[in-house]
Order: structure tokens, then C-alpha cells, then sequence
């Protein structure tokens, strides 16, 4: 029977997925976040690079790969609220309805804020939607780092990316992984590799995922230079933004994923990790 892969191939998890060579026996399908979390859960694939709140949400089905994510420590760029009133001031909030997770993260940061906006589904440029009214825009993935690098660029030779201003042209632009480390100082886990209790990943299949991770990392020149001409972007641009992720599951980054939960799902049940390399078939390890 062939195990069904669904990936969410942003440009974010190019160094793990652009050189993975599926084994025999397995099958991929792409799409957005949203619609990955969607074909899981179905049962239309069998495992999925899904977001980290639908894992948290479904943990009672669900267990992660205990050594693979999309996490960052600090600004990830690609995850931004632009918006034309400073936060406190913010009345209507357009959300994208392509990431679960980044609604979620957003809903956390006004809520520690003590903040309360209006939030509404809306889809189109940051640009478009501000001059249609609303005064703050959640955007995702490969669009959402080349609106950010819109408004703050252009990078110069005297210039690195962490020097960037945070606003151009009447527009400031809120990484929302910035706010969290500003609020916990931890890690923020965008997603895991998550599949449902009994049915894990052939051997195979996590070998060649472990195969490709090494290949793309250990060649992240070569993948930005591709990936900065399908974006528009300058390789600089695009080499910083991919470097900045943390691709394995770590001390650290199950920190910011229990506190994560503990902030956005409360009560969830308890996370589940499968074994990890060399770990008896039989381990589990909760977090």
C-alpha cells in the first residue's frame, strides 16, 4: 500500500523538501497550510508538514517526527501584520485563510496585549487590502517576504537584513515571530511533520527526509540562488531568510511549542513524539 506524503512546500522548507528523493512506496501532494491540516486530518495523506496549532489541537490522534520542524528564534520574515495604525490602535485586521497557525499565533500576541480587534477573513496583497479600509493585514509565506522586503527594502552593500527599518511608506510591518520571542524569549515552531498514532512514516521515507535536510543545508547558497529568482528576490535576501530556521525539534523549540500550546490551546492533551534516531521502536517521549 503506498504511504501518501502531503507537503506544504513554501520557499521556508526548501532545503528539506527541493532535493528529497521519495522512496518506493510513497506519494506526495503540495498545498497550503490550511489545506495540508485539512488532507491529514481527512485521511487523504498520511503524514504532512502541518501547523503546529492543528498538531497541538489534534493531539489525541496525532504524533510528530521528534527531530524535524519549521521553527525560528527571532524574526522570520515571512509571517508579518502590516499595518498603517500602531497596534493599540488597531480596529479591523484582515487574516489570511491559508495558515490556522499564523491566526493563531496573531490572536495570542493581541490577547497578551490586552488588544481586541476586529478580525476578518479578507484575501489579497497587505497594499491592496489597506487601501481597502482595513488598518492591519496578516500575510503568509513566499508573498508575505516579498511585501516585507517591498516596504522595508531595498538592501543595500552598506546594509544587512537585520538593519532593515521596520516601516516604508506609511506601512509598518510586525513579524509576528519577533513578538514572540520578544514576549517569551523562546523559539517559535511554525510546524511539524505530523502523522496519525499507529500509522508513522516507512523507515525510508524519514531517511531520505534526513538525506535531503542535509544536502539543502549543507548547499543553502545553491537553494537561495534558485529560490531568489522564482521570488524576485536578491540572493541575500533569500540566503538570511532561509539560514534564520531551525529545522530540527530541540530542547529550545519544544519550549516555545509547550508554551505555545499552554497560551493557544488550553487543556490540550499531552504532545507525542515518536522515537527518535536510535530510540527503541517502542519509545514515546511527551512534551
Amino acid at each position: 500500500m503506498t504511504y501518501r506524503a502531503g507537503w506544504i512546500h513554501f520557499t521556508n522548507v526548501a532545503p528539506i523538501l527541493d532535493s528529497l528523493i521519495l522512496p518506493p512506496g510513497v506519494s506526495a501532494m503540495t498545498g497550503v497550510p490550511t489545506e495540508m491540516n485539512e488532507a491529514l486530518l481527512s485521511g487523504r495523506v498520511d503524514i504532512a508538514n502541518i501547523s503546529a496549532v492543528e498538531f497541538i489541537r489534534n493531539a489525541g490522534t496525532l504524533e510528530a517526527l521528534p527531530d524535524f520542524s519549521v521553527s525560528v528564534l527571532g524574526p522570520v520574515y515571512s509571517v508579518n501584520l502590516f499595518h498603517t495604525r500602531p497596534l493599540e490602535g488597531l480596529r479591523r485586521v484582515a487574516l489570511t485563510s491559508q495558515s490556522a497557525m499564523s491566526v493563531a499565533l496573531l490572536e495570542v500576541i493581541l490577547r497578551e496585549r490586552g488588544l481586541s480587534p476586529t478580525l476578518e477573513r479578507a484575501e489579497g496583497d497587505a497594499e491592496t487590502l489597506l487601501a481597502q479600509g482595513y488598518d492591519g493585514v496578516l500575510r503568509i509565506g513566499d508573498s508575505a517576504l516579498r511585501e516585507w522586503y517591498g516596504v522595508v527594502g531595498p538592501l543595500t552593500p552598506d546594509t544587512t537584513m537585520t538593519s532593515l527599518p521596520h516601516a516604508g511608506r506609511g506601512i509598518t510591518v510586525t513579524d509576528l515571530a519577533e513578538s514572540w520571542f520578544e514576549l517569551t524569549g523562546h523559539p517559535f515552531v511554525f510546524a511539524v511533520w505530523a502523522y496519525h498514532k499507529g500509522n508513522p512514516p516507512p523507515p525510508g521515507l524519514i531517511g531520505a527526509m534526513r538525506t535531503a535536510r542535509r544536502d539543502g543545508l549543507g548547499h543553502l547558497a545553491d537553494v537561495a540562488q534558485r529560490h531568489s529568482r522564482r521570488l524576485g528576490l536578491p540572493v541575500r535576501v533569500v540566503q538570511h531568510y532561509l539560514w534564520n530556521f531551525r529545522y530540527h525539534l530541540e530542547a529550545p523549540d519544544r519550549l516555545g511549542l509547550r508554551e505555545f500550546a499552554a497560551k493557544a490551546v488550553p487543556g490540550h492533551a499531552e504532545l507525542k513524539f515518536g522515537p527518535r534516531p536510535g530510540d527503541a521502536v517502542t519509545s514515546r517521549e511527551p512534551v
